[in-house]
């Protein structure tokens, strides 16, 4: 590895790194590096906050996912983005996506709209084996997908290949095109048969007819405790833990 590629795999979390270890290599990977230092050094505003690129992959370690949901990249606004796909931390209003998310999960879970969880910081998910990845891991204030096709995506298609080969189940929830597109031109050796790959619109208000009744909630944990796996509560809040 260059010196850029080994500190870059250095940030990475341990049980993320012996998977991770060969994409870290790639050129793209040190294209990425330079590109993220020029513009740091060129005084963008970069989101997330450093210490929390990776955050996705420290709350659920390699070993411990269940279930994969996929975002486009970081939220651009002031104090959103803090590494988790979807998720804000627990102080920060629920952006339009996250709040047709916690519609979808109250109809499809039949819960009590007094027992919702008022918090949009979803780290109770990731601590239970939900990696919540974004394709593109950093992005810039205001300008959403600044940060595209600079190298995020093909490391990112390398988690979800690494997951994919697991023998472990999985379930991965898919909302949108450009979430659909990462299952998309897999290597031939790929098997999807002991997976579960649910599909629907973004929660995004511009398609939320698409995604309102998709019943992902309740799919993954119907699959989850087939398969002998603790289920997801996914009414837990990150306030409560």
């Amino acid at each position: 590895m260059t010196n850029k590629q080994q500190r870059f795999f250095t940030a990475i979390p341990s049980s993320w790194q012996p998977v991770l270890a060969e994409i870290c290599r790639h050129q793209k990977i040190d294209n990425l590096v330079q590109f993220l230092q020029a513009r740091e050094q060129a005084g963008a505003q970069i989101y997330p906050a450093k210490h929390n690129i990776f955050a996705a992959l420290q709350a659920t370690p390699f070993e411990q996912v269940k279930v994969v949901i996929v975002g486009q990249d970081p939220y651009h606004g002031p104090g959103q983005a803090h590494g988790l796909s979807f998720s804000v931390p627990s102080n920060v209003p629920l952006p339009p996506s996250l709040k047709n998310i916690f519609k979808e999960l109250q109809a499809d879970l039949v819960i009590p709209k007094a027992e919702l969880s008022k918090s949009g910081n979803l780290s109770s998910w990731a601590q239970q084996g939900v990696l919540l990845l974004n394709a593109v891991l950093t992005v810039e204030a205001g300008q959403p997908a600044s940060h595209a096709k600079q190298g995020w995506e093909l490391f990112t298609d390398a988690i979800i290949i690494e997951l994919l080969k697991r023998k472990q189940p999985t379930v991965f929830l898919l909302w949108g095109a450009y979430a659909q597109k990462k299952l998309q031109n897999l290597p031939i050796n790929i098997d999807l048969q002991h997976h579960l790959i649910l599909k629907s619109a973004h929660p995004s208000p511009l398609s939320i007819t698409g995604f309102l009744g998709c019943r992902h909630f309740s799919q993954a944990n119907i699959f989850l405790k087939q398969h002998d796996l603790a289920e997801i509560a996914w009414n837990k809040s990150t306030d409560l833990i």
